[in-house]
């Protein structure tokens, strides 16, 4: 298998229209390779600046988790640090987590944060959102989004495999209206919902359970509840 290590977006563009099968890590893919034939060729996004930018408002596809760190938000930080071992965490990126993992321990994060991607086709580089390139799976090349108010992320290992994630964020708005979004991966479905914010934590609540989180296993909505009114809290803060 021949590995390329383009560095730029047009060569990039260049491998992908050549057949190259892009990989992150390969932490999982590996293992699938080993079983099912190596490709031809393989493309790493590793020397490609685009793809390894890390600051307040970006995060490139890349990005190895266990450098994801204080400079994002508190909820794509956890995210980052909880996934796997350190091992896995030295190995794995964050394209690869989102778009090639079947748990992508990163989406419920960078939902909330209503993050939107800069992807890679053999046409060129585009801007979606998480629900097309998740279901369509393009090139991810960074995520970019708006700093939120607050936010957070828990993981409950105690729910069995794969553990229930929640991760919530109140994010400012265009017309500076924020709103509070939530997002859930039970089992390996992924549900986000959001409601708009205000200064009465209740009637967020409530707005909340009348979403179809609110049809959740009562210890996943007793779960999602805490997260919430953790993050609500230091949103009025």
């Amino acid at each position: 298998m021949l590995l390329r290590l383009p560095t730029s977006v047009s060569e990039a563009r260049q491998c992908l229209s050549e057949g190259a099968i892009p990989v992150g890590g390969a932490t999982l893919q590996w293992a699938v390779w080993q079983r099912d034939g190596f490709p031809r060729q393989a493309m790493s996004l590793r020397e490609v600046p685009e793809a390894n930018v890390l600051g307040a408002g970006e995060l490139g596809a890349a990005v190895l988790l266990h450098r994801v760190d204080e400079r994002v938000p508190e909820v794509l930080h956890q995210a980052a640090s909880r996934v796997g071992t350190g091992a896995v965490r030295r190995t794995a990126t964050v394209g690869g987590n989102i778009v090639g993992s079947t748990l992508r321990c990163l989406l419920p994060a960078a939902l909330v944060l209503d993050a939107r991607a800069t992807a890679l086709d053999p046409e060129g580089t585009f801007e979606t959102d998480l629900t097309e390139l998740t279901a369509k799976r393009p090139l991810l090349l960074s995520l970019r989004w708006r700093a939120p108010l607050a936010s957070g992320y828990r993981k409950l290992p105690e729910t069995g495999e794969p553990p229930l994630v929640i991760a919530a964020a109140v994010t400012p708005e265009a017309d500076d209206r924020p709103v509070l979004r939530v997002a859930v991966r039970d089992g390996y479905d992924v549900l986000s919902e959001s409601v708009p914010y205000g200064p009465e934590p209740g009637l967020v609540l409530d707005a909340l359970a009348a979403t179809p989180l609110g049809a959740l296993p009562m210890p996943a909505r007793e779960a999602v509840r805490d997260q919430v009114t953790d993050v609500l809290g230091r949103t009025s803060a």
